[in-house]
């Protein structure tokens, strides 16, 4: 006999999840089906427990420049073991939440793996045993995607490694080759680093943090090297060849090979959509470059079918597939919701420094066709910034200038990850510069020199 639902989500992820609880909060009767781990990726090997290692590291970097606040440490020991115990048990504790949760909102969770088969029904199977059929007529996909593979540069889990191996090292490797410059390959090149790890970045295009203002990254750059790191972009990985405790790897630039010889290689040059073994063969869901193709309410071209999540597109952030599982089950529930675009989520990167962004870059609103006026503060214009000894940052705005409307922001330095919700809020109320001039920032905080850019765009910067 078939279990009927309302709703069936396939997959435990950031989205899944999320959508599974919005469901059941709407009075749809929903099951959950995740073969792995509750709380997907995301919280089990990427957002949550990369910020568990960077704050480990933090506290390393606080002892290790405590002289120049007047508290002096002596002896201070990296004891790496505990940092990875600490991180996998911020996860568990977290994932353990999530079960909690779904139980709290009477969400049925099978434990599997489910597949398609055709009018609303969707068998579950682990170690190849059917476990159970479900039919319902919405099916949601958020099965999220698994690190890229490049021929000849295949991850093997020991020298080659992926996000998840970089996340519990056993040892920490005296140097370190990190393929990709994106927000995973900058944190895992920022937190190896701060441990006292040899790092060289390589980036295929012409600067790091490619989806960032060209501004920013160049900030950022300059703050990563001077912290030690070698940084080399427009530049390609030819080979890598492996030794009993080391890894050659051949990298191309400006026409020249280099060769460096690292004990480890992370490879983080993107990611690839789980649309394997789901029973989409002979449907109506069109796949594209490993991604599933969705509307603004996360419709697939099969009727009853949905996707959200890092499985359904770009930009792969657990916040967006959160957003996009709401409106999913919401229109799915018939409560209108606005359809779901990508113009105002956030982007953040946990480095030290760390940087965040909204909107258009201002190379982006120029080839828009806008006329901008653009506005910067510095940190080391900032009393509280300073008071903290993190005097290096910049906060950036771009307006139209014809409307006054906020086209996007963009930041790097200390907590910019905790203060662009600010900006964030102000485009989804479709603030002008006037309303966040008239806007009243508490002093002392960092979060003036967001004031400060916006009255800068306009000729009227205070502190600087």
């Amino acid at each position: 006999m078939a279990d009927n639902f309302d709703v069936i989500v396939v997959g435990g992820g950031p989205g899944g999840y999320v959508a599974a609880i919005r469901a059941a909060q709407l009075k749809l009767k929903t099951a959950l089906v995740e073969a792995k781990h509750l709380g997907g990726i995301c919280l089990n090997w990427g957002c949550i427990p990369t910020k568990a290692l960077l704050r480990s590291a933090e506290v390393k970097r606080l002892f290790d420049h405590g002289a120049e606040f007047g508290v002096s440490a002596e002896n201070v020991k990296i004891d790496l073991p505990k940092i990875v115990a600490r991180s996998r048990g911020v996860s568990k504790q977290l994932s353990g939440g999530i079960g909690h949760l779904l139980k709290k909102n009477k969400v049925a969770v099978y434990d599997g793996y489910g597949t398609l088969e055709g009018g609303g029904k969707l068998s579950v199977t682990k170690d190849g045993k059917k476990l159970a059929e479900l039919t319902s007529p919405h099916i949601i996909l958020a099965t999220g995607a698994r690190p890229r593979q490049i021929p000849g540069l295949e991850i093997d889990g020991k020298q080659i490694i992926s996000y998840f191996e970089a996340m519990v090292p056993e040892t920490l490797p005296k140097s370190l080759l990190i393929m990709g410059s994106g927000a995973i390959g900058i944190e895992f090149a920022s937190f190896y680093r701060d441990l006292g790890v040899e790092v060289i970045v390589v980036e295929m295009l012409g600067r790091i943090l490619p989806v960032e203002d060209a501004e920013i990254s160049a900030l950022a750059r300059k703050s990563f090297e001077k912290q030690g790191m070698k940084i080399l972009t427009s530049a390609t990985v030819k080979k890598a060849v492996k030794g009993k405790d080391s890894v050659k790897v051949t990298v191309e630039a400006g026409g020249k090979e280099q060769v460096f010889e690292v004990e480890k290689v992370i490879s983080a040059v993107g990611i690839v959509g789980n649309v394997e073994n789901l029973g989409l063969d002979g449907t109506k869901v069109k796949v594209e470059r490993t991604h599933i193709v969705v509307d603004e309410f996360g419709r697939t071209g099969e009727p009853g079918v949905y996707a959200i999540g890092d499985v359904a597109g770009p930009p792969w952030l657990a916040h967006k597939a959160s957003h996009e599982g709401v409106v999913c089950v919401e229109a799915i529930a018939g409560k209108n919701p606005h359809p779901f675009k990508t113009w105002n989520i956030p982007g953040c990167t946990y480095a030290r420094p760390q940087v965040a962004s909204v909107g258009l870059t201002e190379a982006k609103a120029k080839e828009a066709g806008y006329e901008v006026r653009v506005g910067r503060f510095p940190f080391i214009g900032n009393g509280k910034a300073i008071a903290l000894g993190e005097s290096e940052g910049l906060i950036k705005t771009v307006f139209d200038a014809k409307t006054g409307a906020l086209l996007g922001a963009h930041m790097v330095g200390a907590e910019v990850t905790e203060m662009i919700q600010g900006f964030v809020i102000a485009r989804q109320l479709e603030a002008t510069e006037a309303d966040l001039m008239e806007t009243v920032f508490p002093h002392p905080t960092i979060s003036e020199a967001m004031h400060e850019s916006v009255l800068d765009a306009y000729g009227q910067v205070i502190h600087f």
